[in-house]
Order: structure tokens, then sequence, then C-alpha cells
């Protein structure tokens, strides 16, 4: 079970959302909106990705790492080396 199972209604709601940002984007793209205006809308978009990215990490710490951690100290152990590097790869991008 994931750990954003009881929240994945909200998740699929903004990623819809972010979905309808970015085809605006490319629609903007394409009617050749001002430059600074499409970064603008970039920008927008990938707050609310981070946003995302950074509920996910909460909910499996909160989940997963947890349950990991109760079932044994290797397990936890290996749970979160897999969340940190997780979070690197969100930090980098």
């Amino acid at each position: 079970m994931a750990g954003y199972s009881g929240t994945k209604d909200d998740y699929a709601r903004r990623l819809r959302r972010i979905e309808g940002q970015v085809r605006g984007i490319a629609r903007m793209v394409d009617e050749d909106t001002y430059c600074i205006d499409v970064l603008t809308q970039i920008s927008a978009v990938t707050k609310a990705l981070q946003a995302v990215g950074i509920g996910l990490v909460e909910d499996h710490l909160g989940h997963c790492v947890v349950e990991a951690a109760r079932s044994s100290d290797e397990e936890g152990q290996e749970k979160v080396a897999e969340a940190s590097a997780a979070i690197a790869r969100l930090v980098r991008s």
C-alpha cells in the first residue's frame, strides 16, 4: 500500500490541474505569447510540481519509512536511504 493512498484523489486532482497548466503553456508558445509571461507560467508549474513532490516525500516518510522502521532496523535503514536518494533527486531537479 502506497503512503499516499489516503490522499490519492487530492494528488490526482493537483496533477490534472498541473497538466492543464502545461497545456496552457504550450498554447502560449503556439500563440507567440511574450517570453516573460511564458516563463512566469513555467515557474508556477514548477512550484506546483515541487509541492506535489514534497507532499509525497512527507507521506513516504510518515508511512513507508515509519512502517519499515517498526519492522526492523535494517528495513528502516533501507527505506531511509531510499528516501534520502529520492530527496536528493528532487533537490537537484
